[in-house]
C-alpha cells in the first residue's frame, strides 16, 4: 500500500507523488491488486500542464478524507496521458461511447480487468457547475460495485461492443477527389470568418485541420480555403494566445476573439504552427509570420532545450495561480519602460484596469511598421522579458517526447529555407540523431517517452510515423541518402511491429503487454496528426520519391480501409491530404547540385511538392518518371501524374511548373 508515484519518471505523476491517495503507476501490478481486492479501479488520467488537473488535485487528491474514501474502495491509478497517449486513447474513446464530452483530468472507473464502466472529466469537491461533488461519485460507485454487480456488467459488455466498433477499420474504396471537396465545403462552413479559426469559445488552432485547407487552396483553387488559414494565422499571432515578450502560443483561447489564453504552452501545437507559417509566408510574404516564426523558434531554444532535445510542455499556471507568470499591470509595463509606455501602449493596448481579470494580456493592435518603430518595440519587449525573468517560472514537463520533437524537426527543415536560416536545418537534424541515440532500438523501433537517461514509454505508432516523416524531410532537405537509409528503417520497425495486416496500423506494437482489451487504431487527427494519416502520408512520398509502385499501393492500402465511411473522413484531414499528395504530387527531381534550383522547390508554398537531390553519379530506379532524364548538368524535372515536363535551369522557371495558388481572396497582414 501506499503512494507509488515517486518511482515514476514522469513529471506529472511525481507532482502527485506526495499525495495521501494510494497511487499506482499503471501495468500489472495494479490490476492484479485489484483483482485481489475485488475492487473497482479508479483511473484518473491527466498532464503536467494541465490547469483542471491541478485544480482537481488541490481540491480532492492532497485532502486526506477524499483520499481515505479512495483508498478504501478503490485501487487508484494515475496516468500521465502524454507518456500513455494508447492509454489514454482507449479511456477516452469509452468516455466519449458513454456520451460525454471528453477533456482532461479523465476520470474513469473500470473493472478489475480494466473494462470502464463509468466515466466523466473534473468533478468538484462540492456539488457546483451541474456536477455532483468527487465524494458524492465515489460513494455512488462504490455502492454500486457492491450492490449492482450484474447492471454494471451489462454496461461493461456494451462499451466492449462501442470501443470495439470505434477502433476498427472502415474498409471500402479509396476515396476519390468528391471526398477531398466534401470535407472542405464542411470545415468551411465551420469557419469563424470574423475573428478566424472555427467556432465559439473555447478555440482551438486545430492545424492539421488548417493545414488541410492550404493543400486544397492548391488543389481546387479555392480561394476560401486559403483565406481561412491566413485569416487564422493573423489572429493568433496578433492576439493573446500568442506570448508577445517571450514568443511560442499557447494551447487554446477560452473567449472567441483569441484574447485570453488557457496560458500552458505544448510542443506540438508550436511545431505544427511553425509549419503552417513557413507554408503561408512561402506564399504571401507576410512579415508578421516570419516575425512569429523567429520569435517561437527562439523560445523553444531558450525555454524547452532538454538534453539534445525539446521539452513536452510549459504549464498553465505558476504559485498555484493560472497565467500569473504571463500577465501585467499597466503600472508595472510603465515602471520598465519609462519613456517608451506611451510607444508601446499605441501598438500593445494597457488599459488601466486590465483586460482580463484586472490584469493586462499583451495583444498586439496594430499591424507590423516601418523598420524603426518595430526595434523600438523589441526593446520594449526585452525589457519585458527581462523584467519577467525575475518571476517564478510555470513548471515545465521536461520529458522528451519523440513524436512531438519529430513534429518540430520537420517543421525546422521547412522554415529554415522558407526564412533563410540555415542554423534551423542544422538543429533539426541533431535533435533527429540525438532521438535516434537515445530513443532508438535494436530493431528500428522509436520509443515514445524518455527523461534524463530512462526510456519510460514503449514507442506507438505516432513516433514510427512522425520520425520517419522527419527522416524524410531531412532527406528531402540535404539529399543525404544516409537520411533515406535511417527513415526506411523506421518503416520496417513500423510494418513488422505495428501493421494490422490489413493495411492499416495499430497504435501499440504487437508485443504491448500492459494494453488492456484488443489493439485499438486511431485515424483521427486531434491537435496532432494520426500516426495512419502521417504513414499515408509517408508512403505517398516514398512513392514519388523512388518511382516504387509498392509504395503506391501501401498507400491506397491505408486510405482503402478508411473509405468504408466516408463520411466520417472529416475527422481526418491528415488522411485525406496523403490522398492529394499520392494522386497530384509535383515531385520536383534536382541533378547536378543545382542548390538554387532545390531551394526553390524546398520553399515552395503547395505542401504537395516532394524534393528529390539527385547526386551526379546516381541513377534513379526505372520505374521513377525521371529515369533515363537525369544528368550531371543542372537543372530541375517536375514530375506529375507519372509523366516528367521538359527540364528548368531557373528557379522561376521552376516555380511556374508548380500548382499554383488561387490570386484573390488572401488576405496577407492583419487589417
Amino acid at each position: 500500500m501506499g503512494n507509488r508515484l515517486g518511482e515514476a519518471s514522469s513529471p506529472y505523476l511525481r507532482q502527485h507523488k506526495d499525495n495521501p491517495v494510494h497511487w499506482h503507476i499503471w501495468g500489472a501490478e495494479a490490476l492484479e491488486e485489484a483483482r485481489a481486492r475485488n475492487v473497482p479501479i479508479l483511473l484518473s488520467i491527466g498532464y503536467a500542464a494541465c490547469h483542471w488537473c491541478h485544480v482537481m488535485a488541490h481540491e480532492s487528491f492532497e485532502d486526506e478524507r477524499v483520499a481515505a474514501l479512495m483508498n478504501a474502495h478503490y485501487v487508484n491509478i494515475k496516468v500521465d496521458r502524454e507518456e500513455r497517449p494508447d492509454i489514454d486513447q482507449i479511456y477516452m474513446s469509452a468516455l466519449h461511447a458513454m456520451g460525454e464530452q471528453g477533456g482532461w483530468p479523465l476520470t474513469m472507473v473500470l473493472t478489475p480487468a480494466g473494462e470502464p464502466f463509468w466515466g466523466g472529466t473534473y468533478f468538484p469537491p462540492e456539488p457546483r457547475f451541474g456536477r455532483p461533488s468527487f465524494t458524492q461519485v465515489l460513494s455512488a460507485l462504490a455502492r454500486a460495485w457492491e450492490t449492482d454487480r450484474a447492471r454494471i456488467g451489462e454496461t461493461v459488455t456494451a462499451m466492449n461492443r462501442a470501443l470495439a466498433a470505434s477502433a476498427a477499420a472502415r474498409p471500402g474504396a479509396l476515396p476519390g477527389p468528391q471526398a477531398l471537396e466534401d470535407v472542405r465545403g464542411w470545415f468551411l462552413r465551420g469557419i469563424d470568418w470574423r475573428h478566424g479559426g472555427s467556432g465559439s469559445a473555447p478555440k482551438f488552432p486545430n492545424t492539421p485541420i488548417f493545414r488541410f485547407l492550404w493543400q486544397e487552396a492548391f488543389r481546387a483553387g479555392d480561394a476560401r480555403a486559403g483565406e481561412a488559414v491566413t485569416l487564422l494565422l493573423n489572429a493568433i499571432c496578433q492576439g493573446g494566445i500568442y506570448d508577445h515578450v517571450g514568443g511560442g502560443f499557447a494551447r487554446y483561447a477560452t473567449d472567441q476573439a483569441w484574447l485570453i489564453p488557457h496560458f500552458e504552452k505544448m510542443l506540438y501545437d508550436n511545431a505544427l504552427i511553425l509549419d503552417l507559417l513557413a507554408l503561408a509566408y512561402a506564399q504571401t510574404s507576410a512579415q508578421l509570420y516570419a516575425a512569429r516564426a523567429r520569435e517561437t523558434v527562439a523560445w523553444l531554444r531558450r525555454d524547452m532545450r532538454e538534453e539534445g532535445a525539446f521539452a513536452a510542455s510549459e504549464d498553465a499556471d505558476s504559485e498555484g495561480v493560472e497565467g500569473r507568470f504571463y500577465v501585467w499591470e499597466a503600472e508595472e509595463i510603465s515602471e520598465v519602460l519609462g519613456a517608451q509606455t506611451e510607444l508601446f501602449g499605441a501598438h500593445y493596448p494597457l488599459p488601466p484596469h486590465g483586460n482580463w481579470e484586472e490584469r493586462i494580456i499583451l495583444e498586439r493592435k496594430t499591424p507590423l511598421g516601418d523598420a524603426a518603430t518595430e526595434l523600438a518595440l523589441a526593446d520594449c519587449r526585452e525589457k519585458l522579458l527581462a523584467r519577467r525573468s525575475t518571476r517564478i517560472r510555470p513548471g515545465r514537463d521536461d520529458k522528451i517526447l519523440a513524436d512531438w520533437n519529430a513534429l518540430v524537426i520537420a517543421a525546422l527543415a521547412r522554415a529554415s529555407f522558407v526564412f533563410g536560416e540555415p542554423g534551423w536545418l542544422d538543429e533539426a537534424a541533431r535533435v533527429f540523431d540525438f532521438l535516434l541515440e537515445k530513443m532508438g532500438g535494436p530493431d528500428g523501433r522509436i520509443a515514445h517517452a524518455y527523461l534524463g537517461g530512462i526510456i519510460s514509454a514503449a514507442g506507438l505508432l505516432e513516433d514510427q510515423a512522425a520520425m520517419l516523416r522527419a527522416a524524410l524531410a531531412l532527406y528531402q532537405a540535404t539529399g543525404e541518402a544516409a537520411r533515406l537509409a535511417q527513415g526506411l528503417r523506421i518503416l520496417r520497425a513500423a510494418e513488422e511491429n505495428f501493421s494490422d495486416g490489413a493495411g492499416a496500423f495499430y497504435m501499440a506494437a504487437h508485443d504491448a503487454a500492459d494494453v488492456p482489451g484488443p489493439r485499438g487504431r486511431n485515424v483521427t487527427d486531434g491537435p496532432t496528426p494520426s500516426g495512419i494519416g502521417l504513414m499515408a502520408e509517408n508512403y505517398a512520398i516514398l512513392f514519388h520519391l523512388t518511382g516504387d509502385a509498392a509504395y503506391r499501393a501501401r498507400a491506397e492500402a491505408v486510405l482503402a480501409s478508411y473509405g468504408g465511411r466516408v463520411e466520417a473522413l472529416a475527422a481526418s484531414p491528415v488522411l485525406l491530404a496523403a490522398l492529394d499528395i499520392l494522386q497530384n504530387a509535383s515531385c520536383v527531381v534536382v541533378t547536378g547540385g543545382a542548390r538554387e534550383l532545390a531551394r526553390a522547390a524546398l520553399v515552395a508554398a503547395d505542401p504537395a511538392v516532394v524534393v528529390l537531390q539527385v547526386a551526379a553519379d546516381a541513377v534513379l530506379p526505372p520505374d521513377h518518371p525521371a529515369y533515363g532524364k537525369t544528368s550531371a548538368a543542372p537543372a530541375a524535372f517536375v514530375c506529375r501524374g507519372g509523366t516528367c515536363a521538359l527540364p528548368v535551369t531557373t528557379p522561376d522557371a521552376l516555380m511556374a511548373l508548380l500548382r499554383p495558388f488561387p490570386k484573390t481572396g488572401v488576405s496577407h497582414e492583419p487589417a
